[in-house]
């Protein structure tokens, strides 16, 4: 995701919204002390996803998931103030 970035700058917020939304609970008490999501559900989802747990999304695929999450939590907000 890091190389993502660093292709499309344009996408460090909404990268940063996604890493924010699949963190671990309670990671500030396991180091590394990083708000990161579990790798066994990052294999997970990458095995669910593309059949394969060390799959690498393709770029495109990537950025379309990162501005649908977005699109969502955004939705959600508005819903919740309506």
């Amino acid at each position: 995701m890091a190389a993502a970035a660093l292709r499309r700058p344009r996408l460090i917020p909404d990268l940063l919204r996604a890493a924010w939304a699949f963190r671990s609970r309670r990671w500030y008490r396991r180091p590394p002390f990083l708000p990161l999501p579990s790798r066994a559900y990052m294999r997970w989802r990458l095995e669910t996803a593309y059949g394969d747990p060390a799959a690498e999304p393709p770029l495109d695929e990537l950025e379309r998931f990162l501005r649908w999450g977005t699109a969502m939590r955004r939705r959600s907000r508005e819903a919740r103030r309506d």
